[in-house]
């Protein structure tokens, strides 16, 4: 549980969180525009696409160890 917190408090992390937040805000308050839309889409694809490689890294890492 402390390793996965730990890896939260990287910046990557924290400027998607932080992007979550204002896109929240900016839907809820209906004044989100299409710049920001790209941008906030393009970060959250970067981020995940990352993730999701580092997943498949990890096990196919532990795969060849056996």
């Amino acid at each position: 549980m402390l390793d996965k917190l730990k890896n939260l408090i990287d910046v990557k992390s924290i400027i998607t969180i932080l992007l979550t937040v204002v896109f929240c805000i900016l839907t809820l308050k209906r004044i989100i525009s299409q710049e920001f839309l790209t941008i906030y889409t393009t970060i959250i694809a970067f981020y995940f696409g990352t993730q999701y490689q580092k997943n498949v890294e990890s096990k196919n890492q532990e795969n060849n160890e056996k």
